[in-house]
Parts: structure tokens; sequence; C-alpha cells
């Protein structure tokens, strides 16, 4: 494949990066990418992580024929989320198929689970497989000219930023800790959820319905983050044993654990600070690269863009997107962050794709219709996980009190709490 010739470059190969890949190769795309490390004689450490993936995720890696196989898929059939004293709601894959549910059009779906925790180097790796029976794909280790450039590279994206893009939101007073436990029961397909005074602790099950580990994300402060990070590893166990075993052990829960759950760590510890950000602008020109921080500060009218967009469109200069962690963040209490990112994968390939082909691969109308698509998506989830975090982190007794009565309300609302089942699984 020629080196100059290519009609997309995607910059940064992780999860969402790949599937781009795959998807707009399987579309005979001429589509390099990136990825810095290939060749490379070192390996990088295993990622300790899970994935809560829902419904359109599965449906698009499945398009890919990239779905892993079931020694490293868990499907979650219920879920428990506590609150700090009485408040709790649960959520059971198997009451929203049944009729009568709540809404029909849930009750009439065929809810298999939850969602699925998808190991993520066995993700990793049926991407890399399949990356290498795709012939329209061709792996550099820097970026080459291409129509379209598409930034995948995560949080931290040096091309996002050589861009001038500026992004608003802001820094939590938070960091996310990752490992994963051994407890001394089987999960039962269940997942688990506490939010315990500055602590959101989050236990995924792994290893199939009859497996007994789980991948562990704990947010808490900075301060407890650090003294988490530091503890020997029976130490950091037991820390998290008391968290868990704080509300398993509630009788009138009809899903409670018996007994104490005892848990061992199986894994080293990630630790990594937490923030909710959005790109000002996740499309534009590279010849226009120099004067889009600028344009943020003030949005030229709709009008004048429109008028630039058309200008380029057919013959201009290569253009630029953004996806997934380069263009958004959220708190990873909601567990969408893939989601999200592999749902820009999603309408980014569909609307290239589906476009007429007189129109260019980094024609600007499509792209500005790709941010406004993806943007009206990451509403909710912003606005939800955000209004979350910040009605657990305070500590105020009115405010302990509305929260649990609103989780407890949540529970025994039928049509409300089905809606929220079909929000996070994309039905």
């Amino acid at each position: 494949m020629s080196k100059t010739n290519f009609d997309v470059c995607i910059r940064g190969a992780g999860i969402v990066g790949r599937a781009l890949a795959l998807k707009l190769g399987q579309a005979k795309l001429r589509v390099a990418l990136v990825d810095s490390g290939a060749g490379g004689s070192e390996q990088s450490p295993r990622d300790i992580r899970a994935y809560a993936l829902n419904h359109a995720s599965r449906q698009l890696l499945e398009s890919l024929r990239c779905w892993p196989d079931d020694s490293a898929i868990t499907a979650v059939q219920r879920m428990e989320v506590h609150g700090d004293t009485t408040g709790r709601v649960d959520f059971d894959a198997a009451q929203a198929s049944q009729p009568g549910a709540g809404l029909d059009a849930l009750a009439t779906t065929d809810v298999q689970a939850l969602a699925w925790i998808v190991d993520v180097p066995a993700l990793e790796d049926v991407l890399q497989t399949a990356l290498r029976f795709q012939s329209t794909v061709e792996i550099v280790t820097a970026p080459v000219p291409a129509r379209l450039t598409a930034i995948c590279e995560g949080k931290f994206s040096a091309s996002r930023d050589a861009l001038g893009i500026a992004s608003h939101g802001h820094d939590y007073p938070q960091q996310a800790i990752a490992t994963r436990v051994k407890a001394s029961q089987p999960h039962g397909g269940c997942a688990w959820q506490w939010f315990s005074g500055p602590h959101i602790v989050a236990l995924l099950p792994l290893g199939g319905a009859a497996g007994d580990e789980y991948a562990v994300v704990w947010s808490t402060s900075c301060e407890q983050a650090g003294r988490l990070s530091a503890l020997s590893d029976s130490a950091f166990a037991h820390e998290l044993e008391a968290i868990v075993n704080g509300s398993s052990n509630d009788s009138a829960n009809q899903y409670a654990q018996p007994g104490v759950v005892s848990l061992s760590l199986i894994g080293s510890r990630a630790r990594w600070p937490l923030r909710l950000s959005q790109a000002t602008h996740w499309c534009g020109t590279m010849a226009q690269a120099e004067t889009v921080a600028k344009a943020s500060a003030s949005p030229a009218p709709a009008k004048n863009r429109a008028t630039h967009d058309a200008a380029h469109a057919a013959q201009g200069p290569g253009s630029w997107v953004l996806l997934g962690d380069a263009a958004h963040t959220i708190h990873p209490l909601s567990g969408s962050g893939l989601n999200l990112g592999l749902g820009d994968v999603a309408t980014l390939s569909h609307l290239l794709l589906e476009q007429p082909n007189w129109r260019p691969v980094h024609d600007l109308r499509v792209l500005r219709q790709y941010e406004r698509e993806r943007k009206a998506a990451m509403l909710p989830f912003a606005f939800a996980t955000d209004s979350l975090q910040w009605l657990f982190w305070q500590d105020l007794p009115l405010l302990q009190s509305l929260r649990n009565w609103g989780m407890r309300g949540v529970s025994s609302s039928g049509p409300l709490k089905d809606w929220l089942v079909r929000q996070a699984m994309n039905l």
C-alpha cells in the first residue's frame, strides 16, 4: 500500500482506534493506523482493567467479528447499587425481559444481560488479530498524510494538543484505583457498586457465571487514593472488605451474599486522576489548526461556519476529527467511557460510509454532523455521572437523606427503573 495515498490516518491504536480502522477498512477505505509501539521488542504491561460493554458496543464488535470468546466475557445478570445508608437500587436482566415489566419496548426486547464485562487484554488481542487480516489497513509507527486524520489517542492526546484544541470541564477531587480480586464465593453474574462516604467502589464480575473474580474500580479522594495505593495487598483487601461487607449482609436484600465475603488481591494496582472534559471542537481542517483555539473562545456564527465548511469540503485541505477520550471524558462510576468511544466509532463510520460517493471522506459537513450527534449523545451521561458524583461527595445529613430516599424511590418505580436500564444498555 502506498505510504502517501491514504484516505484516513488514525492516530492511536487503542480499542477505539483499532475498531475504527477495522470498520473503515472493511469498506475498502485505505487506512493507516499509527501504533508507535509496533515492532518494538519491549512488551507493555497487560492492562488489569475490565470494561462494561452495552448492547450497542457488542453489536459493533460483532460486526467486526471481534467479540472475544466466552472465557473473556462475563454477562451481568444483576446489578446492585448501594447508597451510604439504606438507599439501594437493584437491576435484573430477567425481570426486565418479562412482559409487563415496565416499558413495552423493553419488555419485548430479548435482554440477555444488563451488560457484558470484557477483559481488556483479550479485547485488544482479538482486535489486533483481526487487523492482521485486513489488507486495507496498514500499521505505521508515525503519522502519515491522509485526507482525514482521526485522533484516538486518549485523554492525554498529543495530536489534539498540537492542534490547539481547547476543552472545558473540571478535575474531580478524586482518583481511581483499579485492580483485581478473588472472592470467597462465586459472584453469580452480579455486579456491585457502593457509594460509601468519599468512596465509590464497583466490583465487576469476571470468569463467567460460575467465576469468583472481580475487576475493581475504586474512586476516592486523592489523599485516600495515595494512602490505599501504598498499603500492602492484604491491608488493601481488608479495607475493601469493610465496604463490601457493610452492605452485603443486609437481610432485606434478596441478592445479598450470605455471610462475610473475603477478598484477596490477584492483580497489581493502577491509579489515575479523574476529570470531566469535552473538547470545544471535535473536527476541523488541518490548515485551520493553528486558529482553532481562538475560534473556541469566540465561535463564528453558524452561517459563517457553513460557508467555511462548503469552501473546504470538496477540494480543501485534509480534515481532522476527535474520537473517544481525546474528545470527551467522564467519571467512571457509570462504566460508560468505552461505550461512548465505540459509539463515536459507530456514528462516524456510518456517516462516512453512507454519504454520497461524490463527497470526500474529509467533508466537514459530514464531520460536523458527527460532532453534533455525539455531543448530544454524551450530554445525558456527563450530566448524570457528574450529578451523582457531586451528590454523594457532599457530607451533609440533608443531602444524605435525600439521595438515599431517591435511590429507594427509583428502586420501587418500575417504569423509571426500566427506563434507566434501557438507557444504560442503549436499547
